[in-house]
């Protein structure tokens, strides 16, 4: 699953063969740069794009185009980290983060709001993550009525099954004004300190830290165990 959801490209094909919903998009290899049609993407996806390396997480290599000329320099830039780009249309919603947990049958927590200050930065990118104090702020839990927390919960119960995750992940959402929600990204290894957003979320949906580490462990076994009981011969 790490492998899968590691790729942006492939993570996103899967999702949208299982008919859940992501943001469309396009990709190409660094092969193919030459036969990138900027005005055609920008026709068919519209403005604002995001530009990414596929295979990179925190932001790292990401930018905002908001015209031809910035969708060039975003692409040239993504391919200083991967071998191919993926450019996707701009979702105008709220970020939003859910915590899942298990393995065969697993369970989703609340949901967690990420807020970015527009005032220094136009997205979530590398710096309003990591480097500005006053970048980012998160809610735990995000404001929103029961029914949306439980479809979302859904969304990412489901998204978790389809990329084959198993023991823990995070699935990252937006909400936009009309309602959708468009899976954004799946971290299968998201931040574990005491303070990050995935045990915060389980926190809150009443399962300690500690307690967390020891049911992973346990769905940890639990797989190894599944496993080791299949044949691997004839």
């Amino acid at each position: 699953s790490s492998a899968i959801c590691l790729d942006k490209e492939v993570t996103k094909r899967l999702l949208t063969l299982a008919g859940i919903k992501n943001a469309r998009f396009v990709a190409f290899r660094e092969s193919e740069k030459s036969k990138i049609d900027y005005s055609q993407i920008i026709a068919d996806l519209g403005l604002p794009l995001f530009v990414k390396p596929p295979n990179l997480g925190s932001s790292v290599g990401i930018s905002r185009a908001t015209d031809e000329a910035s969708l060039v320099q975003a692409i040239d830039e993504a391919f200083k980290f991967d071998s191919k780009v993926i450019i996707e249309e701009g979702i105008n919603g709220r970020e939003l983060e859910c915590a899942v947990l298990g393995n065969e049958h697993p369970k989703a927590s609340t949901v967690g709001e990420v807020v970015t200050n527009l005032d220094d930065h136009t997205f979530y990118d590398y710096d309003a993550k990591y480097l500005n104090e006053v970048g980012s702020t998160t809610q735990i839990p995000a404001k929103l009525d029961n029914e949306t927390i439980d479809r979302i919960r859904d969304v990412a119960i489901e998204t978790y099954r389809c990329l084959e995750c198993e023991g823990m992940a995070r699935v990252d959402v937006f909400l936009t004004p009309e309602g959708d929600i468009v899976v954004n990204e799946v971290n299968t290894i998201p931040g574990f300190t005491d303070i990050s957003m995935y045990p915060k979320l389980w926190e809150e949906s009443g399962i300690s830290y500690a307690d967390l580490l020891t049911e992973l462990i346990k769905l940890a076994i639990n797989r190894g165990e599944r496993h080791q009981a299949k044949k691997t011969s004839i």
